[in-house]
């Protein structure tokens, strides 16, 4: 049963006015089925919401308004402080704020709560530059437990923050405070007509929800579009995604609250339904269009630059999205940027075994101090301070103790009876490491796009992040054409070939990261071949050998032209020219040569970045080296060729005694190819000549 006729999300802010040009951070408003709209300030969202209800109630729509921020506080709280219930406790707060466009009184407010209390806080994060009384800038400094740390919703919604932090990173606090009062205004101005959810039975024709648009970072991540702001597109998203849920008869059941503590401290609207939600909000990337390997009029023959440049301006990712856990993330795609959670090193710690001390100037050539009975280790804190004029054993790892910026190293150093004798000189902060100097925390340590090696997944963990957002793998098809083609290792007659390309294309996608999801071999048959294509076609992308050119028993070419989209790339280019691109039922496919050396080729320096972009990853850029020439060749005008090579032990590149296109032996025998520029060019043995490694391929 649909319950709204109209679904709008806000993106609320607690700051000052933001300006008129769209900006991250404001106030972001978006309708279901129409664009984000930016407001600079609260001011103008509040005349906008009271607009937009006043048309819905005169045209008797029934309208769901999202809020991204918490409509309670944790169990007791709204009691202790108005006497009243959560809602009188939005009235309270809405009597007492003072807000205009450039300022508002948000953290004395919060500081003379607090002094209400016994203890420091709850509340803290002072945004501004002058202290406030009872307001303390760091939350550990608060010993006021009378309240609970986080609402019930919030120890079940990972990464969400308790309402009481004011400012810095990831703070909802001030959101609350200056978002409360304007909910409150709403229900008093349309009295009767509004219904604040979980608080009150949405009998009423406008629902006020809490919603929290990280519960769909992955979908947001997936959808969002080029050049648009992020807090643009979480509305959008948001708004689509409950639109979804409504038609679906979905959001009933999301809305379904019965427990008291629930309805004191209020609920994220998907919290414990969360598969259900992502699924309404999951959107299939949209298929690359029917003409994207279209050429310009009048091409023939392509240079393999140019078709590149083209390949690459129509491909775009055709993979979802879905967060896993850094343990298991190596060889994934990040589809969002990845910011450190925590500094690395998060604190002051020593570089070396030795003994720390404070310095206010560098050291002569010996020192001796008494030595301090306690030790910092790693994991082991030294549990106080270094007195000054006093060292402490440190060692490797540890956090410098207070008192303590420079450590000596122990071999320049003697123990005697409750002293250490330090020997110099010594520079003030020598052997130490300072927090953040290799990371800070909120930097941004990889960029999407990015597929996560080893060395990446260890920074990651090491600055505190546990998932990460990435593409789903890329799910291929290898097709292999012809009537002539056996499995290795069954019984062949003279004229039959072993299937050479089926594995070495198989091998090559698996090896580039993606997944290798149907593997087939179709004889020269229409109705095989389209019954081959038509399994394929549950994959993103696939990839053929052979049939793909012009002749009789061509027949992927010809149900292409009948039945798909082809386009048939001749390539200035050797061994290889031609190249079938086209799509079947939407899935981009990939016709490549039969000739196994041929196929080998195009596959590299056309399929590995064309399947790199359909998976979201950055466009992978082959880099050569000049090497001397071990040959000497004169090769003509017009087209580019590529030769098996490997180096010597001199480093000379020498190429495979044939360049016949049939010799697959040679492709064993190589470590890379010889890249031969299109133009004209006489090679002498010695002159430098572009040497491409196989492992700069994925191969």
């Amino acid at each position: 049963m649909s319950l709204f006729d109209a679904h709008i999300m806000v993106d609320w802010s607690g700051g000052n006015d933001r300006g008129a040009a769209p900006v991250k951070d404001a106030i972001w408003v978006c309708e279901a089925g129409a664009e984000p709209l930016y407001m600079r300030n609260r001011q103008v969202a509040e005349a906008w919401l009271v607009d937009r209800i006043e048309r819905a109630l005169g045209a008797g729509e029934r309208l769901a308004l999202g809020f991204d921020f918490p409509f309670g506080y944790p169990s007791g709280f709204a009691k202790a402080l108005c006497g009243g219930d959560t809602l009188a406790l939005w009235d309270w707060l809405e009597a007492r704020i003072e807000d205009a466009p450039e300022a508002n009184n948000r953290f004395d407010l919060a500081g003379e709560i607090n002094a209400r209390f016994e203890g420091v806080g709850p509340f803290w994060g002072n945004g501004l530059k002058r202290d406030i009384e009872a307001l303390p800038r760091k939350g550990l400094t608060r010993t006021c437990d009378v309240f609970a740390e986080r609402r019930e919703v919030e120890t079940q919604a990972k990464g969400a923050f308790p309402v009481w932090q004011l400012a810095g990173a990831g703070a909802v606090g001030s959101q609350v405070l200056m978002g409360l009062p304007v909910l409150a205004r709403l229900r008093r101005r349309f009295a009767g007509h509004v219904a604040a959810w979980p608080m009150e039975t949405l009998d009423a024709p406008v629902a006020l929800i809490e919603i929290w648009p990280s519960l769909l970072a992955s979908e947001v991540a997936a959808q969002q579009r080029e050049g648009e702001i992020k807090d643009a597109a979480q509305v959008r998203v948001v708004a689509e995604a409950v639109a979804a849920l409504n038609a679906g008869g979905q959001l009933g059941p999301m809305l379904e609250v019965e427990e008291p503590k629930v309805r004191e401290e209020g609920w994220i609207l998907g919290v414990g339904h969360e598969a259900v939600l992502r699924g309404a909000a999951a959107v299939r990337p949209n298929r690359l269009p029917s003409n994207c390997f279209a050429l310009p009029p009048g091409v023939d023959w392509t240079p393999v630059d140019v078709a590149l440049q083209n390949l690459r301006a129509a491909l775009s990712t055709v993979v979802g999205t879905e967060t896993v856990s850094v343990e298991g993330a190596g060889g994934r795609v990040l589809a969002d940027e990845v910011r450190a959670k925590r500094s690395n090193p998060p604190v002051a710690n020593s570089a070396v075994d030795g003994f720390g001390l404070w310095l206010d100037a560098p050291m002569g050539e010996r020192l001796v101090v008494p030595l301090e009975e306690d030790r910092a280790a790693a994991g082991d804190p030294f549990e106080g301070a270094v007195p000054e004029g006093h060292a402490a054993r440190v060692l490797t790892g540890a956090a410098l103790p207070e008192g303590v910026n420079t450590v000596v190293l122990q071999e320049d150093a003697e123990i005697g009876d409750g002293v250490v004798t330090l020997f110099g000189p010594v520079k003030v902060g020598a052997n130490t490491r300072q927090a953040g100097e290799d990371v800070s925390a909120g930097d941004v340590v990889l960029a999407a796009g990015r597929r996560l090696r080893a060395q990446d997944v260890g920074l990651l963990a090491a600055v505190g992040v546990s998932e990460v957002v990435v593409w789903k793998p890329l799910k291929v098809a290898v097709i292999s054409t012809g009537d002539e083609l056996l499995a290795p290792g069954e019984a062949a007659a003279p004229h039959q070939t072993y299937d050479a390309n089926g594995p070495m294309l198989s091998e090559m996608v698996c090896g580039w990261g993606h997944e290798l999801a149907l593997f087939e071999r179709v004889g020269d048959d229409r109705d095989a071949v389209r019954a081959c294509l038509n399994r394929a076609a549950s994959c993103d992308a696939i990839l053929t050998s052979g049939g793909a050119s012009s002749g009789a028993e061509d027949h992927l070419a010809a149900i292409l032209q009948e039945e798909g989209v082809v386009q048939n790339w001749r390539i200035a280019l050797k061994p290889g020219r031609p190249l079938a691109l086209g799509q079947w039922q939407g899935v981009p496919l990939f016709g490549l040569p039969g000739n196994p050396v041929a196929a080998f080729v195009t596959a590299a320096i056309f399929a590995r970045p064309a399947l790199a972009a359909l998976a979201g990853e950055d466009w992978p850029e082959t880099r050569g080296v000049m090497v001397p020439a071990a040959f000497s060749k004169s090769k003509k005008n017009g087209r580019r060729e590529f030769l098996r090579a490997r180096l010597t032990k001199e480093g000379h590149a020498e190429v495979f005694a044939s360049e016949g296109s049939g010799r697959i032996s040679g492709l064993s025998w190589a470590t890379g190819l010889v890249d031969l520029p299109h133009e004209g060019v006489d090679i002498r043995e010695g002159d430098l000549v572009r040497f491409l490694p196989f492992s700069e391929m994925g191969l």
